[in-house]
């Protein structure tokens, strides 16, 4: 019976059928990312042979998702969620199926990727902000912090099996590339399909007109306003952007620290991707705890905590062991930073509030290539005990100086957040 109630509360988001269905959706979209990820890396490098190729297509990726996010959230606020998210999935697919037929022709040419690269990131950027959003349509007030952590699980185990997938897809002679794109493209209409049952997620309505860009400085003046999601953002910021490019380096880890390969890296992969849906699940039962804004902080603190482990590490299987800590650590803060954003923020703001916290996902990349010169300069494994330590200071500085005006809503605001 324990047992039993723990899946109950872990799980109870999924209990409504309209959020279920989107958290399956999701769940194909997701997996058809991840696994489009290592196609695309393998596709850059045999045109060019070239390891810088792969990097031109993540920026390719990434620079549409930095300038179009803010744009994505106010979208998301203005118009149907459910017609947002439709319209983006559809171009996603499309775009997929026609990088598809361009492999399977033997007609596929670098910048093809770089145009199909362009095109994905700029519709994830009007999914991401759209999706997140929609959840408070679908699900109950007190549902909010389990829905959004669940939301997480989905893309944490398409990290565990979502790369594997497309590698041994790619072996087979008669799949190879062009079938790991096709099947994606299903993936990404699956996901599309299944909100045609789902409400249309209408914007609160409005009394007075308001251009884009208007809704764009409130959305911002919003956040500038609102102390505890202010500190929140900036704590995700300081986080994501100093300490989640230590993924970027994990092949040299793997390479020039343990000497372990190609399989090796595999495995450091796998054992973050292990670490992190296991938090997840954790988190999820507890998303909605009174403790959960204390436990966001204690755990962007202990995430450096565990960098600064990888840092002083240098034998594979003790490595092996950090990397789930730092895996499982990284989810947690992640998962309770979103459930409480999503949850003290005003229900017409969804939108946009997800889209500024989404941007240090795309800032990210961009932290990767200063932090890869210190490296250059300092050692690798310096610098990730120095991301570590940074990490864990900035979280400690933000909560410390934005104590005073970032106690968690009152009820009423909760109950705001929560109107459909």
């Amino acid at each position: 019976m324990a047992r039993l109630g723990f899946l109950s509360r872990t799980f109870y988001a999924l209990e409504n059928d309209q959020f279920r269905t989107l958290w399956f959706g999701t769940l194909f979209s997701f997996l058809g990312m991840q696994m489009q990820v290592i196609a695309r890396g393998f596709l850059a490098y045999d045109l060019t042979e070239k390891n810088s190729a792969l990097g031109g297509v993540m920026l390719a990726f990434g620079v549409p998702q930095l300038l179009l996010s803010l744009w994505g959230g106010v979208v998301a606020d203005r118009l149907p969620k459910k017609k947002v998210l439709f319209v983006s999935q559809a171009i996603i697919a499309a775009n997929s199926a026609w990088l598809a037929t361009m492999i399977a022709m033997e007609a596929l040419e670098y910048w093809h990727l770089i145009a199909a690269g362009a095109v994905q990131g700029a519709g994830f950027a009007f999914v991401g902000p759209a999706r997140q959003a929609f959840i408070t349509d679908l699900v109950d007030r007190q549902a909010i912090g389990n829905a959004v952590v669940l939301q997480q699980l989905s893309m944490n185990s398409s990290r565990v099996v979502g790369p594997s997938i497309a590698g041994l897809l790619i072996a087979v002679p008669f799949v190879g590339t062009a079938g790991v794109y096709y099947l994606t493209t299903l993936g990404f209409v699956i996901a599309m399909l299944s909100l045609l049952p789902l409400p249309a997620g209408n914007p609160v309505p409005r009394e007075n007109a308001r251009s884009p860009l208007a809704d764009l400085r409130d959305g911002l003046g919003y956040v500038r306003r609102n102390a505890p999601i202010r500190q929140l953002i900036l704590t995700s910021f300081a986080v994501v952007m100093i300490g989640f490019p230590y993924q970027s380096f994990l092949p040299s880890i793997a390479a020039d620290i343990y000497n372990v390969g190609a399989g090796g890296l595999g495995l450091l992969s796998s054992a973050g991707a292990v670490g992190a849906v296991v938090a997840t699940v954790i988190v999820a039962t507890y998303a909605d705890h009174p403790k959960a804004p204390v436990l966001q902080p204690l755990a962007g603190v202990l995430f450096g905590v565990s960098l600064v482990g990888l840092g002083g590490t240098a034998a594979f299987i003790p490595g092996l062991l950090v990397m789930v800590a730092v895996g499982s650590l990284a989810s947690a803060f992640q998962s309770l930073n979103n459930s409480l954003t999503m949850t003290y923020t005003d229900y017409e703001y969804h939108g946009r509030v997800q889209s500024i916290a989404m941007l240090s996902w795309s800032l990210f990349g961009l932290a990767a290539l200063p932090i890869g010169i210190i490296a250059d300069q300092i050692g690798l494994r310096e610098t990730i005990a120095l991301q570590g330590v940074l990490c864990a200071g900035l979280v400690l500085a933000i909560r410390f100086f934005g104590r005073a005006g970032a106690q968690a809503p009152s009820a009423p605001a909760r109950a705001r957040a929560g109107v459909r």
